[in-house]
């Protein structure tokens, strides 16, 4: 229903399995917040730039040192972008979840509520935090779950890309192994759909293809009223190794 896309999402892919150990894959999700100017170059810049900045990385820097760098740069770039914009500058500023692959890990770095999930043999995990007011309230212990759920902050950024010269990037690792399932979110997808429904249209070894199309229609069968965007990534294999001395080695 909205008369533009504010979400914007990009990836990079290894052109050798060379590349593929040095440096990785990535993929990433922003959406740029509403009601502010230019929401939809807020999340492009933010993407365009973590882009560009895992391109032209040194191979081999740990991805959990990268990964939040980028970001960081991603920030500032929006933060610019936006001062940048004309006299008095604008308001500008986006969410963002990337998650970069090497070897047997996944890396997670996000600002705002979009989301990653894991989805492993037909069970789906949030890997990320809502940067959301009452998702702060509630890891106080100030409210519940519930209440949580149907605060009239749980829309309200707590923090995002570009509103500030510095932003707190969330980041965390997880394991992976084959035929694993990572699905990046945008809020206008999973305020629709619950992890059961992510669970019985990805989790049964669909297409993912068919499996992206299914969850946005029934996302826009519920509300439809935001911008929905999702990526899928299936692990098709993994290669485990070790770490001795700043360098990697492969376990048997």
């Amino acid at each position: 229903m909205r008369e533009h896309n504010e979400d914007y999402l990009g990836h990079v892919l290894p052109q050798t399995s060379e590349e593929a150990r040095a440096r990785g894959w990535l993929f990433a999700l922003a959406d740029g917040v509403g009601g502010q100017d230019f929401g939809e170059v807020a999340s492009s810049t933010a993407i365009e730039s973590l882009i560009s900045g895992f391109r032209r990385a040194v191979q081999g820097e740990p991805l959990t040192g990268l990964l939040p760098r980028l970001v960081q740069a991603a920030n500032t770039n929006v933060f610019e972008k936006g001062l940048g914009s004309g006299p008095g500058g604008s308001s500008m500023a986006t969410t963002i979840v990337a998650c970069a692959l090497r070897y047997d890990r996944a890396i997670i770095a996000h600002v705002g509520d979009s989301r990653c999930y894991l989805i492993r043999q037909g069970r789906a995990v949030t890997l990320t935090r809502d940067h959301t007011v009452s998702g702060e309230q509630l890891r106080l212990g100030l409210i519940s779950a519930r209440e949580a759920a149907a605060a009239e902050t749980s829309h309200l950024l707590s923090r995002s890309l570009g509103s500030d010269m510095f932003v707190t990037v969330e980041t965390s690792e997880r394991q992976v192994y084959a035929e694993d399932v990572l699905l990046l979110s945008s809020d206008g997808l999973h305020n629709s759909l619950s992890l059961a429904d992510i669970e019985q249209i990805v989790g049964n070894g669909s297409e993912l293809g068919t499996a992206a199309h299914r969850l946005v229609s029934l996302a826009k069968e519920r509300d439809g009223t935001d911008n929905i965007s999702v990526q899928l990534i299936r692990v098709r294999g993994v290669e485990r190794v070790g770490m001795y001395r700043g360098r990697h080695y492969k376990l048997q």
